[in-house]
């Protein structure tokens, strides 16, 4: 049975965005759509009057217009989409040039800042002359090694209204982790700031970038931004100092026009072997579909404050970056979500009168493990959406949400990826809140649940796919010219068919239920990691012979667990632990630390010498591990049952 925890009123209903766009349909197309339901099917059934009717009504700006919407809907990956258009990204996003605030900042250690659209126009025009006269071209790639501050922002909307290709890395990523990503992309310029704020403590990122420049070559130039103030920036080679690029009078921006699927961001998702994958988005796609999003589902208007908890090296930034092509005011925040204490955001939000608020369903169960109640800082009376994503949002985060923290709001639980820049499923401001549920599907993404002979089912748990292309579908990864490591990565158990790695449910009523990844990938915080990057660091150790890495199911997240398997003569000692998580923290990311280093006697392979860490998890959870032939040693897979460790 339902469990209704909130629920639109006739006025919200009518007076919101999805509602007017099915009226402009209706309209348009001389129907009669009356709810949700039927507006979600007639955008998979008819995708070319859905995704052409949303390019009119959400007003893209554009040189040339389109020939057609899509080419062929079942081809994927190469379905062609909005041939004959041409645009610029940032030109979309600075369409807006008043004296409206634009960004709000709020750093940890203090700092507020805040532009408006117009003084964040200025800036974008400053940075983009100078780019150009640095020799930056379109398709160079420009990259970020930078917290979350506004010139971040103007880095990225200067480099797309040339028509290069953004990049970014959050600085708590170690040397290692950066140039995993970046020395694939052969980046030509990279900004940086001297250091960042984090948890109460100031951290130099200057040390780190000479070693980053050291060993990236293709950088020419490098642009330093005085965040943290202190650190001595003299010995950088190349490069140019913030300050000395915006001194200078700002002009029109010369917005390159580009083709629909010109590449825009290349963002980095980890598989369990290599490198990390370098996914390649459009500028057309990833604007369509962030304006739909943005627009009908969180019903954003110029009128709001969006704020999201996010680096710049997790697609949530890219999201919340896109509402200023609404008009929003978008809130920035760089530094720990609980430092000095867990009121810092909730305190933020209500100074700020933050009406749209995201973060994730591990921040609302810290809260409430900290015995935080929001509703004793504040009424919180602008606020009327509060979005979570990163993991599945539990039936006890919705109790305490709505218990501890405001009544009358929209929890909007969305899940989709960097893979697609953007939501399979999501909020709907004509819909309930339904305790554990998220929402409903997104408009013309086709995903369903397949059970394991590939069939559609509802009301049953099942690998989400999506049957048909969008938009937003990466145009190719980078250095992979054949398409073969994108193919593998979507379409090698489906053919054809959009394979996500979440098991979900979709229910008959439209609501759906994440249950988590269904691959290996690991996924702490909703911070995707890729294993690979954890065995390069911890297999460098002499002591250690082996290694397999998986995510345990843990409270309302999941928690990373290394397995070693031990030398001979070797021992697993406090003080390796120790050594080992050093090592991870400095060669990946604080992200990638083991909650659990256990030694083991044996690691499972496939007979073809793969590690089968998927098995091993399974074994943990108590599930029937099958397919136990393909395994050269199964036998090993006993080692892990029942570890007390695992337990605690």
């Amino acid at each position: 049975m339902q469990s209704i925890m909130w629920q639109p009123t006739e006025e919200q209903i009518n007076n919101s965005q999805m509602m007017a766009y099915m009226q402009f349909v209706n309209q348009k197309f001389q129907l009669s759509l009356k709810n949700y339901s039927q507006l979600y099917d007639w955008s998979i059934e008819r995708v070319e009057d859905f995704w052409g009717s949303f390019w009119e009504y959400s007003k893209i700006i554009y040189n040339s217009p389109y020939s057609n919407v899509v080419d062929d809907i079942t081809k994927m990956p190469g379905a062609k989409w909005f041939e004959g258009a041409t645009l610029n990204f940032a030109e979309n996003l600075l369409r807006h040039r008043d004296n409206k605030i634009a960004i709000q900042f709020y750093g940890e250690e203090g700092t507020q800042s805040s532009l408006s659209y117009r003084e964040l126009y200025d800036k974008v025009s400053r940075l983009a002359e100078s780019m150009c006269e640095m020799g930056i071209v379109k398709n160079d790639r420009v990259v970020g090694f930078m917290p979350n501050i506004p010139e971040t922002v103007i880095a990225m909307l200067a480099t797309a209204s040339i028509g290069a290709i953004w990049s970014s890395c959050s600085p708590d990523f170690g040397i290692k982790g950066v140039l995993d990503r970046f020395k694939q992309i052969e980046p030509k310029l990279i900004f940086t700031a001297d250091g960042y704020w984090y948890n109460g403590k100031q951290i130099d990122c200057t040390i780190k970038i000479k070693e980053i420049l050291t060993d990236l070559p293709s950088i020419k130039k490098t642009v330093i931004i005085p965040f943290a103030g202190n650190a001595d920036v003299s010995r950088i080679q190349d490069s140019i100092q913030w300050e000395d690029i915006q001194n200078r009078d700002s002009s029109e921006i010369k917005f390159e026009p580009l083709p629909f699927d010109h590449p825009l961001y290349i963002m980095y998702s980890s598989g369990t072997t290599g490198l990390p994958k370098s996914i390649v988005h459009s500028a057309g796609g990833t604007l369509v579909q962030h304006r739909k999003e943005l627009q009908l589902h969180t019903d954003l208007t110029e009128d709001d404050k969006i704020f999201y908890f996010t680096t710049c090296g997790w697609m949530m930034w890219n999201w919340l970056v896109s509402s200023l092509s609404v008009g929003a005011s978008i809130v920035l925040y760089d530094g720990s979500p609980f430092y000095p204490d867990g009121l810092v955001l909730l305190k933020m939000a209500k100074e700020l009168g933050i009406t749209i608020l995201g973060t994730s369903a591990k921040y609302i169960s810290s809260l409430e493990s900290f015995e935080i109640k929001p509703n004793e800082i504040s009424s919180f009376p602008k606020l009327r959406t509060i979005l979570s994503t990163g993991s599945p949002l539990v039936e006890e985060n919705f109790d305490f949400v709505y218990r501890e923290w405001k009544e009358d709001v929209q929890l909007a639980s969305i899940s989709g990826g960097t893979d697609i820049i953007s939501c399979f499923a999501l909020g709907n401001p004509i819909l309930p809140v339904v305790r554990g549920e998220l929402q409903c599907r997104g408009l013309g993404m086709k995903v369903e649940a397949y059970n394991e002979f590939g069939k559609s089912e509802i009301n049953s748990k099942g690998e989400l796919v999506c049957s048909q292309a969008f938009p937003s579908m990466p145009i190719y990864f980078w250095n992979d010219s054949d398409g073969e490591k994108y193919h593998l990565a979507y379409f090698n158990t489906y053919p054809g068919i959009w394979h996500h790695g979440d098991y979900l449910e979709i229910n008959d009523c439209g609501g759906v239920k994440i249950y988590g990844r269904s691959d290996t990938t690991l996924n702490p915080g909703g911070v995707r990691i890729g294993t690979a990057e954890i065995y390069q660091t911890v297999e460098r150790f002499s002591e250690v012979e082996d290694s397999l890495v998986i995510g345990q199911p843990w409270g309302n997240d999941e928690r990373i667990i290394l397995f070693l398997k031990m030398k001979d003569q070797s021992v697993l000692s406090e003080k390796l632990i120790k050594q080992i998580k050093k090592s991870i923290r400095e060669s990946c990311s604080p992200r990638h630390i083991p909650a659990k280093i256990i030694s083991v006697a044996d690691i499972p392979y496939t007979i073809n010498g793969k590690k089968v860490e998927l098995a091993v998890k399974q074994v943990i959870q108590n599930i029937e591990v099958k397919n136990k032939d393909s395994l050269v040693n199964k036998n090993s897979l006993e080692f892990y049952k029942n570890m007390m460790e695992l337990k605690e």
